[in-house]
C-alpha cells in the first residue's frame, strides 16, 4: 500500500527515529514532537503548511472520501488548505478528484457532493467540543456582568461573541477588555464565532450563551487554533483578535461604564434546565 506524497507513514518515521539520543527518552519524546508538528502539502494549491492549519481527507474501505478533521483516523490520506468556496469549485471542475486520484494513486474514488457541509459541521463541532472542555476546567467565564468585571479586572485572555450578538453587546465588553488590558484607544474587539447563541448554549449547556471570554491564556491558545482553522475554511474574516479603528468602542470611553439592564439580562452562567426563567432573547447580544 503506498502512501501519498504528502502524508508519512508512522512506522517509517518511527524507523528514521535513531535507536537512542543523548537525551533519552525526552529527546525522543522531542523528535516526535517535532514530526507532530511537521509541515503537509495541501493537494489543491500545492502549499506546504503547519498540519494544525490543513484538514486531512482520509479514504474508507469502500472509496468513500470523507474529512478527518483531527487526523485520527488510520491508514492513508491527503491534506487541504483551501476555503468553502475554493474546495466546491474544485469539486465541481473535477480538480479535487483528480488530486485525490493522484494522492492515493487510485481513481476509484467517490467524493460526497456534501463533502464541504461535512468539513464545516466538523470543524464547528471540534471547536465547540473543546469549548465545553475548557468550560469544565473552569477556563472559561460565562455572563455579560461576569465577563465585563473580569474583563476590567485584566483577567481576559480573550473575549468571544456569539455571529448573532448585538453590536451594542459586543461593543461594551470589547470597550471593557481593552481598559482591562490597558489598550483603550487601540481598537481590539472579540471574535465573532461563526456560531449562534443557539449552537453555543447547546454545546456548553446554559441558557443563552452570547458572549464568553477565557481567562487561561493557554485555553485561549487551544480554542484560537480551532476557531482559526474553522473560520479560514468558511472564509470568515475574524482569525485573530481584532485590530480594528471601527471597533466601535469609542476610544476614550469611561472605564466603569455600566452595561446597562439589557446588558445584564444574560442568563448563560445558569445551567439549563436550573430552574431559572428563561429569556429567549439576550437584549445585550
Amino acid at each position: 500500500m503506498r502512501t501519498p506524497n504528502n502524508e508519512r507513514l508512522a512506522s517509517q518515521t518511527d524507523r528514521a527515529e535513531p535507536a537512542s539520543s543523548p537525551d533519552g527518552g525526552e529527546g525522543r519524546k522531542a523528535a516526535r514532537a517535532d514530526r507532530k508538528q511537521s509541515d503537509r502539502r495541501c493537494i489543491l494549491a500545492g502549499e506546504s503548511s503547519p498540519r494544525e492549519g490543513l484538514i486531512r481527507l482520509a479514504v474508507s474501505p469502500s472509496g468513500l472520501v470523507l474529512p478527518d478533521v483531527q487526523a485520527k483516523a488510520p491508514g492513508r490520506g491527503a491534506w487541504i488548505g483551501v476555503t468553502r468556496a475554493e474546495l466546491e469549485d474544485a469539486i465541481a471542475k473535477g480538480r479535487l478528484k483528480a488530486a485525490l486520484a493522484r494522492a492515493f494513486k487510485s481513481g476509484d474514488l467517490q467524493i460526497p457532493p456534501d463533502l464541504p457541509e461535512k468539513i464545516e459541521n466538523a470543524l464547528a463541532r471540534i471547536l465547540l467540543d473543546r469549548l465545553g472542555l475548557e468550560l469544565r476546567a473552569g477556563s472559561i467565564i460565562l455572563g455579560a456582568q461576569r465577563i465585563a468585571e473580569a474583563a476590567r479586572g485584566g483577567a481576559v485572555a480573550l473575549l468571544f461573541h456569539a455571529e448573532d450578538a448585538s453590536e451594542d453587546g459586543r461593543k461594551k465588553l470589547d470597550q471593557a477588555w481593552r481598559v482591562g488590558s490597558e489598550r483603550e484607544g487601540s481598537g481590539d474587539r472579540g471574535l465573532v464565532l461563526p456560531l449562534d447563541r443557539m449552537a453555543l448554549s447547546v454545546a456548553l449547556g446554559r441558557e443563552n450563551v452570547v458572549h464568553l471570554a477565557v481567562g487561561h491564556p493557554a485555553a485561549a491558545a487551544r480554542i484560537a487554533g480551532l476557531l482559526q482553522r474553522l473560520v479560514h475554511f468558511t472564509g470568515s474574516a475574524s482569525d485573530a483578535p481584532a485590530r480594528n479603528a471601527d471597533s466601535g468602542a469609542a476610544p476614550g470611553a469611561a472605564p466603569h461604564a455600566d452595561l446597562g439592564a439589557n446588558d445584564m439580562n444574560d442568563d448563560a452562567a445558569a445551567p439549563i434546565g436550573a430552574g431559572r426563567e428563561t429569556n429567549t432573547e439576550e437584549r445585550t447580544s
